[in-house]
Order: C-alpha cells, then sequence, then structure tokens
C-alpha cells in the first residue's frame, strides 16, 4: 500500500486554508467535548463570553468583532436567542438591534467556564503552552491582515 497522499494534487496538500480549517476542526471537536455537558459548542460559548464583555452590541458591530459576517452571526445567534441565553432588543438608536447577555446567559458561562478551562489545560498540556500562545498570536495576525 502506497502514500495516501501520492495521488493528492499538491496544491491540495500545501494549501494554508486546509491545513486552518484542519487544525480548527481539531481544536473545535476537543473543546466541543468538553463544553457538551453544558449544552454548548464552543462557537456558542465563544459567543457568549464575547457578548459579556462587548455588550449591548449591534449585530453587525458583534459580527465584525467575532470576525464573522452577518449572515453567519444571524444564524449562529438563534439557538442562543431560542434557549433565553440572549436577547435581541431594540438598539439605542431604535433603528437598529442589540444583543443583550441574559441572566440565564450569565448562569451558562458560569456553568461552561470551568469544563473551558480543563479544556484550555488539555490543549496546552498537549501542544505546549508556548506554542500555543505563538499559535494564538499567529492566528490573530492572520486575522488582521486576511
Amino acid at each position: 500500500m502506497g502514500c495516501p497522499m501520492v495521488d493528492t494534487p499538491l496544491h491540495v496538500v500545501l494549501c494554508h486554508c486546509n491545513a486552518i480549517r484542519q487544525g480548527a476542526r481539531q481544536v473545535t471537536q476537543f473543546y466541543d467535548r468538553h463544553l457538551a455537558p453544558a449544552g454548548l459548542r464552543t462557537s456558542q460559548y465563544s459567543m457568549l463570553v464575547g457578548l459579556a464583555r462587548l455588550g449591548p452590541i449591534s449585530i453587525n458591530g458583534f459580527a465584525d468583532a467575532m470576525a464573522m459576517d452577518r449572515t453567519t452571526m444571524g444564524r449562529a445567534l438563534k439557538p442562543l436567542e431560542r434557549d433565553g441565553l440572549l436577547a435581541i432588543k431594540p438598539g439605542p438608536n431604535g433603528r437598529t438591534r442589540a444583543l443583550h447577555l441574559t441572566e440565564a446567559g450569565h448562569r451558562r458561562i458560569a456553568e461552561a467556564e470551568p469544563l473551558w478551562r480543563v479544556a484550555q489545560e488539555g490543549f496546552e498540556s498537549r501542544y505546549g503552552a508556548d506554542a500555543a500562545a505563538d499559535l494564538r498570536s499567529a492566528l490573530a495576525r492572520v486575522v488582521r491582515t486576511v
């Protein structure tokens, strides 16, 4: 049996986007397993924590802060709103809508945070704390420059 990449086009093997997406999927699955007892996925936990830090905030402003497009943000917010973890209310000028973290959202963050810490420590123990810090810096640079 030969190398499985022999028939793979070189551009797929060397594709930066593919490598980042594969890594992101693996890390996301790792964190999702840890956050599952709190009933949250990693993306949901990140949005709740981001909203706790930034909110109340417009949907467009939050999408920009989370490096998401507006349509994806809208779809991602629906289950959090449905579950009462955030509310969408009129914004300060009356024409926009603003996201507000609810008390249930605050409680869910408090429930999930210890699970997230275990995932964070587990990732750092496997990948290396310094390497993880370097990775975060490199990916932040990708977000700023691409």
